[in-house]
């Protein structure tokens, strides 16, 4: 398989799961609505409980949205799979594993080293293990593609 051929693959995966995201994430906030059903206390807790997990679980799944979208858009400017710090190819394989990604293993390890992780969102991981488009992004093909 060529690369354009798995870059191709790849764009469907990801048109796919922004689609599904976008999806869940509309439920999610049509839950975080008010209560309309009477209770206790103990009940309005527990409600309160699992809509703080809910919105925290909103967020990443957001977070994520917006990395896919970036990743579309950067396909269709025949940049995608190009690293943002050393601007090198990313192997396929990684891009499988992770196909938002925008960074080598290298720049990922030195990003993580340094400490300099330049996303503002800081994530509460452990409440989501408590928990345990449009359609001219479907017309693309491999002539599309306009990769280095």
């Amino acid at each position: 398989m060529t690369r354009k051929d798995a870059l191709l693959r790849l764009h469907e995966n990801l048109m796919q799961k922004r689609d599904d995201l976008r999806e869940k994430l509309a439920e999610d906030l049509s839950s975080l609505g008010p209560s309309t059903s009477p209770g206790d206390i103990c009940d309005e807790a527990s409600e309160g409980s699992k809509k703080e997990i809910d919105s925290q679980l909103a967020a990443l799944e957001s977070r994520e949205l917006t990395q896919i979208e970036t990743a579309i858009k950067l396909i269709r400017l025949g940049r995608y799979g190009m690293c943002e710090d050393c601007e090198t190819k990313i192997p396929v394989a990684r891009l499988k594993a992770l196909p938002y990604t925008p960074l080598c293993i290298d720049c990922q390890r030195k990003r993580e080293l340094l400490g300099t992780d330049f996303d503002d969102f800081d994530a509460d991981w452990e409440s989501v293990f408590e928990l345990e488009g449009s359609n001219k992004d479907r017309d693309l093909s491999i002539s599309d593609l306009d990769l280095k």
